[in-house]
């Protein structure tokens, strides 16, 4: 049979020749074009709440960890350490409870509450091997004060952060958001004059990764405080939850009130 082709003139194959590479072009152009819509339409912006979009902002500003693709949230990764848990009791009561046992349950609610909010949480010992340059948005390290009678001021609660920390800022702003958000929901008094540096340079605060935003908090004294602390663990676990999530939403935080502080 006679090939079909051999009756075209060489102008006419020229030209099907530019023909073919001219819809090449568009072609190419056409999918360079859909690639760069896709990659708009699928940006983290659009792929999460605006809530989200925000902590997944704030995850990459305070470390530099690779993260994943725009199509999985980087990990959203807390620390809360229940003071003097797998080391000693701490503060002990007269009838036997013990700083430990308050620190601890606070803390598992924290943790129970913040996993909830879909964080990876990592319950932590006061001398946890996984504190060792542990990295997360933020590290709290859970307390509570004497369980004897000091006298009617002893009554309150108190955070702090690390006196020496590499970002400032940060610390400053969590350490405020605690502050508040503590205050409002629980309704203690903030008890500034009584942060001592066993506070301000916890041993933890030098152990983690200097990436990592931390403070301590004492929710309160073990004697005057007795019935919030025992009573109404929940209420505090959600004071301090909603101090972490100030921190990491940079919701806005007013004037610290300390008109009510001994």
């Amino acid at each position: 049979m006679k090939n079909s082709t051999s009756s075209i003139s060489p102008a006419t194959k020229n030209g099907m020749s530019n023909f073919h590479i001219g819809n090449a072009i568009l072609s190419i152009t056409g999918i360079a074009i859909l690639a760069a819509t896709i990659f708009t339409t699928w940006t983290p912006a659009n792929l999460f709440s605006d809530k989200m979009q925000n902590i997944y902002e704030i995850w990459q500003a305070q470390s530099t960890v690779i993260y994943p693709t725009p199509t999985g949230m980087p990990a959203l990764r807390i620390g809360i350490v229940a003071g003097h848990y797998g080391n000693d009791s701490g503060a002990v009561c007269p009838d036997g409870f013990t700083e430990m046992d308050a620190n601890l349950r606070i803390a598992t609610l924290v943790q129970q509450k913040l996993k909830a909010k879909g964080y990876i949480v990592d319950l932590l010992e006061e001398f946890d091997p996984r504190l060792n340059q542990y990295l997360g948005l933020a590290l709290i390290s859970i307390h509570n004060d004497s369980c004897e009678y000091i006298n009617d001021e002893a009554t309150g609660f108190k955070v702090a952060s690390a006196s020496n920390s590499s970002y400032p800022d940060r610390t400053e702003r969590l350490e405020k958001c605690l502050i508040n958000r503590y205050q409002t929901t629980t309704n203690l008094r903030f008890h500034v004059n009584t942060i001592t540096s066993d506070m301000t340079s916890y041993h933890t605060f030098s152990e983690i990764n200097p990436e990592t935003t931390a403070a301590i908090i004492e929710t309160g004294f073990l004697n005057l405080d007795n019935q919030i602390i025992r009573n109404q663990p929940d209420l505090i676990a959600d004071g301090i939850v909603a101090g972490i999530e100030c921190f990491i939403n940079k919701e806005n935080v007013p004037d610290l009130n300390l008109g009510d502080s001994p």
